[in-house]
């Protein structure tokens, strides 16, 4: 096994989870906004202090180093991006701008997007007078109509930099059939500002970027890629330069939203955004392996609540025309659903109604909830959960945080209890089963609209709140076993750890697989085939560029499909990579049926219009060592010796009880807690209510299963 460091960070902590000379470590500690490398470092030094050696002795032995940041995100949420310019074909110069029609609203939840009269288009990365229209055409078959004229290139290009570009993205129509007019303009631009002046401009095509039909998610991806870039490239530079100077000389991989990982020198900006969920999907689909069962994803942090499904041990769900912050883009990103419900999600009496609410606003890290005494006057999930009696305020993070549970039973007492008439118990209790029941609907809703039966699943708790609320929201679902970890904390870091170094690639050629009206099927395999292998060399060439051998390097094609004249595609694992017969094409054509029946009903299948493909896609995947779960012996049931002591714990239809509390770390194989229970870990705290049974499995986790 290699060694690693895996480091995740969230919105209220950073995750680290290292794998040195066979051994496994977690932590975690607060994440630093400011400058998020700093919990990267502070992290690793935990590490260190545990073992008692140097940050150099342990990153002079890492082999791998990957790294999941939210630095994207938090770059878009504060609206931290350069001034660019945005150079487009004349007369589309207002595509951003108008948008798709449900740019309105897509962004919002559902009770905000029905205030249709409050509604308002959100305020785009590029103003309209930072949009140009340059007089050039490409047509659909890559013909040039209207030749690029350098002089009005480089007219245009001084009006931007005179208004303040410091970045250019170049979008023009049908530039990824022919992307030579873009092409032309970036060596313009790089005549007028060459890279060795200061007054350099990067520019970002949307040909290199994102080589693929429609106008709108193709510039949107290239304006993103463009905007977040300079936050990426200064905090990372920074670190990488941090890691070299204490001894590690060997690439910093970034985690992807695709569901893989690559070196810093082949990763764009936009595709690290929202890596963090995904790094847990693809942990969860890892355990879908181990345990042979299809998985739901949960992951419970300090900000939101995460959902994702793994089937058959794949992430295999991609979005269609995925969301990044109010705008379409055209990653193929891995799909997941986030909900504002977390430990520090908020918990407010909604005036207008009457009624108690949770989320989605979120007490972050700073201040954080009311028991951190970070300056927190809101009660949220955990000030809640401290009052009901789960969590020990002396035992928080084992004993490395205080918590404060008379302001956090005052906050709630002021804001929920008063208002609402109850007690303080009831209203914690309250928050907890709205909290509860907002996360088990979602994972309802996710699961059921992908076509499956959440019942025959089994749900993965993670998160450092998860194991506390899993067995509430578990009760909306109907799933007959819970999953949680040790580490389930810091699951999001585990999945860091199983990611392959994968980079995806993509080209938009529309063939026709069966034409109805000839009943004759597709018979130009050179087509197919020679943009496979386009795909391929662009991968290759990745591959080296990032260091690494090709020789290691698989790959699998999957295809965007359609019926002819359908609006909508459909996602398919193509069986062959490359075709060369009428029953290869066949072939092809039965998985695409198969995979749409099973989305929406083998009767909505619509041969009579013909089989379409829309988008190539090829996965390049370099396989990472997984970490294996040994099996161990039972140990037998009895759990005297985890026995920490008993507490008030708040529960359902009881109100206060006497509760036992268990010490998950002195729990072995075997091993069987039956609720009402408390299980403590470092990290997180396992809630029991009763009519459940607790059990350490023969892999050393925590399975939690209805008695009834």
């Amino acid at each position: 096994m290699i060694n690693s460091i895996n480091i995740d960070i969230g919105g209220t902590f950073t995750d680290c989870y290292i794998i040195r000379n066979g051994q496994v470590w977690s932590g975690k500690v607060a994440t630093t906004p400011e400058d998020l490398t700093v919990g990267f470092r502070r992290v690793i030094e935990d590490y260190a202090k545990t073992f008692g050696i140097s940050m150099q002795d342990i990153l002079k032995d890492i082999g791998i180093i990957r790294y999941g940041t939210t630095l994207a995100t938090n770059a878009l949420i504060n609206r931290r991006g350069p001034k660019m310019g945005l150079l487009c074909t004349a007369g589309y110069e207002d595509t951003i701008h108008i948008g798709r029609g449900s740019v309105w609203y897509e962004a919002l939840p559902p009770e905000l997007a029905r205030n249709v009269p409050k509604l308002k288009r959100p305020e785009p990365l590029v103003s309209r007078e930072m949009i140009v229209g340059i007089r050039e055409r490409i047509d659909c078959f890559g013909n040039i109509v209207i030749s690029l004229s350098r002089e009005e290139v480089q007219e245009k290009l001084r009006n931007l930099v005179d208004k303040g570009a410091e970045f250019f993205v170049v979008s023009y129509l049908w530039s990824f059939v022919n992307p030579a007019h873009e092409q032309m303009t970036k060596e313009i631009i790089e005549e007028e500002y060459p890279s060795s002046c200061l007054g350099s401009c990067p520019v970002f095509l949307s040909s290199d970027i994102m080589p693929k039909k429609n106008e709108y998610e193709r510039t949107m991806t290239t304006v993103l890629s463009a905007y977040l870039h300079p936050s990426l490239v200064e905090e990372i530079t920074n670190l990488g330069s941090e890691l070299g100077s204490k001894g590690y000389d060997k690439p910093l991989f970034l985690t992807h939203n695709t569901g893989g990982c690559a070196p810093i020198s082949r990763t764009s900006a936009v595709k690290t955004y929202n890596a963090g969920p995904v790094a847990c999907i693809t942990g969860c689909a890892h355990i879908g392996k181990v345990y042979d069962s299809d998985v739901i994803m949960t992951d419970m942090g300090g900000t939101s609540f995460d959902i994702g499904v793994a089937v058959g041990g794949e992430v295999g769900f991609y979005k269609f025309r995925p969301l990044i912050d109010w705008w379409k883009v055209g990653l193929s990103m891995i799909e997941t659903r986030s909900i504002g419900a977390g430990g520090g999600s908020i918990a407010w009496i909604n005036k207008v109604l009457g009624t108690l609410e949770v989320g989605p606003q979120s007490a972050g890290s700073l201040p954080g909830p009311v028991c951190y005494e970070k300056g927190g006057e809101e009660p949220t999930v955990t000030d809640a959960d401290l009052v009901l009696g789960y969590l020990d305020p002396n035992y928080y993070l084992a004993g490395r945080m205080k918590l404060n549970k008379e302001k956090a039973r005052k906050a709630i007492e002021e804001k929920i209890a008063r208002p609402l008439n109850i007690d303080v118990g009831e209203a914690a209790l309250a928050v907890k089963r709205i909290v509860d029941a907002n996360m088990g609907n979602e994972i309802f809703k996710e699961t059921s609209l992908k076509g499956y039966d959440p019942r025959e699943f089994i749900i993965l708790s993670s998160g450092g709140a998860g194991p506390a609320h899993c067995c509430g929201y578990g009760e909306y679902t109907g799933a007959k076993k819970i999953i949680v970890f040790p580490f389930s904390s810091v699951f999001s870091a585990f999945g860091v750890s199983v990611m392959d170094i994968l980079q995806i690639y993509e080209k938009t050629n529309l063939l026709v697989l069966y034409d109805p009206i000839s009943d004759s099927y597709f018979s130009e395999y050179a087509e197919f085939n020679d943009t496979v292998k386009l795909l391929q060399e662009e991968a290759i060439r990745d591959i080296r560029g990032g260091g690494l051998d090709p020789a290691n390097a698989s790959f699998f094609l999957e295809l965007e499909m359609r019926y002819g004249q359908q609006p909508h595609i459909t996602r398919v694992n193509s069986p062959k990579l490359f075709l060369n017969s009428e029953e290869d094409v066949n072939t092809l054509i039965a998985a695409f049926t198969l995979r749409y029946g099973q989305l929406y009903s083998p009767a909505a299948a619509y041969p009579q219009g013909g089989v379409e493909i829309f988008n190539f896609i090829l996965r390049s995947v370099i396989p990472s060592p997984k970490r294996e779960f040994p099996s161990f012996e039972s140990k037998g049931e009895d759990t005297k010796k985890a026995l920490k002591g008993r507490r008030e714990v708040y529960w359902e239809k009881v109100g206060f009880k006497p509760t036992n509390i268990y010490e998950l770390d002195l729990l072995e194989c075997g091993n069987t807690v039956e609720g009402p229970s408390i299980i403590e870990a470092k990290d997180t705290t396992v809630v029991l209510p009763e009519g459940n049974r607790f059990t350490i499995d023969r892999y050393l986790n925590c399975v939690i299963e209805k008695l009834s």
